[in-house]
């Protein structure tokens, strides 16, 4: 009897849903605790190990599901997958937080922004650093995507890791 051999969309759907769910658990803490605004390098890196554990998990879970075999292009499937779903999610919590729990978030972020441009750059005036805000308000909506896409290329780092560590396919004899 022939053994059928496990689909990546389908971890990819489940952990990505589950890694996406932490993510935003730790968002709303984040939210709650008045913390969303802030730009600190500990956050992000949080946000990549909760990335990083999710695709571990869906890898190593795959591999069980296929017998104990693994290929790295298994591995960057189920992984950018995962990323992908994730990043969804978390878009979608964005959208809600940014749009319907706190409508004014986007300015806020952009007055935080007009104060550490004109701590960082004396030489630049009130008006040149209003322009350049607008033109970010303008470009708003590519961080949706940009979001996704780094998202992504961070799950292939990642998974090919770990898929050079958990590799283990079929002997060709």
């Amino acid at each position: 009897m022939e053994e059928i051999e496990p689909k990546t969309g389908k971890f990819a759907l489940n952990y990505g849903l589950l890694t996406g769910l932490v993510g935003v658990v730790f968002a709303v803490m984040l939210f709650v605790t008045n913390m969303h605004y802030e730009q600190v390098t500990s956050i992000q890196l949080i946000q990549i190990l909760i990335l990083a554990i999710g695709i571990v998990m869906a890898i190593i879970q795959f591999k069980k599901a296929g017998g104990g075999l693994l290929t790295i292009s298994e591995a960057l499937k189920v992984g950018a997958g995962v990323a992908l779903i994730a990043g969804i999610v978390g878009l979608l919590w964005f959208f809600i937080q940014s749009n319907f729990i706190e409508p004014d978030y986007l300015d806020k972020v952009y007055e935080i922004g007009k104060i550490k441009a004109m701590k960082d750059n004396p030489s630049l005036t009130e008006e040149q650093i209003d322009q350049g805000i607008e033109m970010q308000k303008g470009l708003a909506w590519v961080m949706y995507p940009v979001g996704l896409i780094i998202n992504v290329l961070i799950a292939l780092v990642i998974s090919l890791i770990a898929g050079l560590i958990l590799k283990k396919e079929e002997a060709a004899y």
